[in-house]
């Protein structure tokens, strides 16, 4: 379970890390760097997701903060992300955002150019694509979108599954999500955004 903690200030997460969750999500790459530089000092072990988009001028910053990387979607960002991984000698977990409902205001990879866009990934780049994620679309049934990402997760012989939040996570896990995103039954109603 990945406690999405973005928007939420550092004194609604410590009560959790304190009960010893590690697991977390940030959409964010400032807000991620401002609130969790000093909780690993104060804490161990956690597990940094991003779950929201990538610029690509911030990747550097995303690769010394994040443990899991989930929302790989362009060319470009891969590009980024690979010069990163060689730049600084070592990678990150990478997940694939699929855009199943194939939403134009919505980032992802479409799902009939996933298979070919994961390849290229893997076996051009080299990237350590381990999994897919997406979300379905507002006031849509999701379970048709949790088995079309299941499908090609299959297809390329992925382990991991980020699908699933507070009011659709247990269907999710009925269709083999491996990490669902946790915030509102958790946190409450989000904060105003943070810097």
């Amino acid at each position: 379970m990945i406690a999405v903690s973005k928007t939420h200030a550092a004194e609604r997460i410590i009560p959790l890390l304190e009960e010893g969750h590690r697991v977390f999500g940030e959409s964010r790459v400032q807000e991620a760097r401002a609130k969790w530089l000093p909780l690993r000092e104060r804490f161990g072990g956690i597990e940094l997701h991003l779950i929201g988009p990538l610029q690509t001028n911030k990747v550097r910053e995303a690769v010394g903060i994040f443990d899991v990387i989930q929302t790989l979607d362009r060319q470009k960002l891969a590009e980024a992300l690979k010069a990163e991984f060689v730049r600084c000698g070592s990678s990150r977990t990478i997940l694939v955002q699929v855009n199943t409902g194939e939403e134009p205001q919505k980032a992802g990879v479409a799902p009939r150019n996933a298979l070919s866009f994961i390849a290229w990934c893997r076996d051009e780049l080299g990237l350590p694509v381990h999994g897919l994620m997406c979300i379905p679309p507002v006031g849509q049934p999701p379970a048709p979108h949790f088995a079309l990402l299941k499908k090609i997760a299959r297809d390329c012989d992925l382990p991991f599954l980020s699908m699933g939040m507070s009011d659709d996570f247990e269907t999710a896990i009925r269709f083999g999500a491996t990490h669902v995103r946790i915030g509102t039954a958790i946190f409450g109603a989000r904060e105003s955004a943070r810097p």
